[in-house]
């Protein structure tokens, strides 16, 4: 998984000078949220570039070894252990790369939002923790903090934290919201200014969340 991703990439205006790059769910590729764009953006927001990489084709344990695109195996059903640690920090590592593209094309990591639903919302967290780049935010849709115990207590949490904004279906069969509570819990006690929201729903985005992160984006761009 050392690979260049592939991207699909929407820009709002000419000469962006905001970028921000999100992450799909298993089994999905970059084109899924693309569609969200007109949705989300507002008028008067600054142009932004929005890239949304197609994750590697690898095979999925829990899907009987099924190859899909995917930002990690999933090996199980216990959500201490279900995601497989070295893909996880192998996707960490090709998110870096997406971060490093848009800084050579001069915009500041101060001004790259991480966003990810599902799956890619784990490795958007997972990738926080590290603290390498000093990013305006991060939105987690649907999702949830792999290990969290773990992870927290290997985070680097020097220096200022990055917003986040986190929403879940209380419905959701996927990641049960409880599990999706305990990350956003963990990410708090580290420090994370957290905005949390819940919505009648499965594992899936709606009106009201693309709303509600819509006012949440619009107090990062004054």
């Amino acid at each position: 998984m050392s690979q260049a991703l592939e991207t699909v990439v929407n820009e709002t205006g000419a000469d962006p000078q905001w970028s921000v790059i999100w992450l799909h769910g298993l089994g999905a590729d970059g084109h899924d949220f693309a569609p969200i764009v007109p949705e989300l953006v507002r008028e008067h927001w600054p142009a932004i570039r929005f890239v949304f990489p197609h994750a590697p084709v690898q095979p999925i344990t829990i899907n009987n070894g099924l190859p899909m695109r995917a930002w990690y195996d999933i090996v199980g059903m216990d959500f201490r252990s279900r995601a497989d640690s070295a893909g996880v920090a192998a996707s960490v590592q090709l998110l870096d790369g997406l971060i490093e593209a848009e800084i050579a094309r001069g915009i500041p990591a101060e001004r790259i939002l991480l966003a990810g639903f599902s799956q890619g919302g784990a490795v958007v967290l997972s990738s926080a923790l590290r603290r390498r780049w000093p990013v305006a935010g991060l939105i987690a849709l649907s999702t949830y903090l792999p290990d969290a115990e773990a992870a927290a207590a290997a985070a680097a949490t020097d220096g200022p934290l990055p917003p986040v904004f986190m929403a879940h279906g209380q419905k959701d069969p996927v990641i049960p919201q409880d599990v999706a509570v305990h990350s956003a819990k963990a990410l708090k006690e580290l420090g994370f200014p957290l905005e949390w929201h819940s919505y009648f729903m499965a594992h899936q985005v709606c009106a009201e969340e693309i709303q509600a992160l819509g006012d949440w984006l619009d107090a990062r761009f004054r």
